[in-house]
């Protein structure tokens, strides 16, 4: 193999790696929010994140029994296991309120605020 085709060979694998590199960085952006369910409530039960950013949920479930997260409006469900955490990714959002709640105890209610 010649310097030429090395390069060239190189060159064709960078830029095929290239959004794969692109989906890295982005994930390595992500805005990531706590949230804790205690007691059947959401806390807290209203979130702030900047649009066009992806989102990560780390949800920790303080009660005794498994809890649902799920919001149609962003496209997301997880159950989390009593007295665990789950992580919840979400995908970049344009501004808006998005709802969620327990879908096991739909009283449990909050919303995301992008902006």
């Amino acid at each position: 193999m010649t310097m030429k085709t090395v390069a060239a060979v190189c060159a064709i694998a960078t830029l095929a790696l290239s959004p794969l590199a692109v989906s890295l960085a982005q994930a390595q952006e992500a805005t990531e929010i706590q949230l804790t369910y205690s007691k059947g409530q959401f806390q807290p039960n209203e979130l702030r994140a900047s649009a066009d950013k992806p989102i990560t949920l780390r949800l920790k479930n303080l009660d005794a029994k498994a809890m649902e997260f799920e919001s149609k409006s962003l496209r997301v469900e997880k159950v989390v296991a009593a007295n665990s955490e789950g992580v919840i990714n979400v995908r970049a959002q344009k501004p808006g309120r998005y709802e969620f709640y327990d879908d096991f105890n739909e009283k449990a209610r909050g919303a995301l605020v992008v902006q």
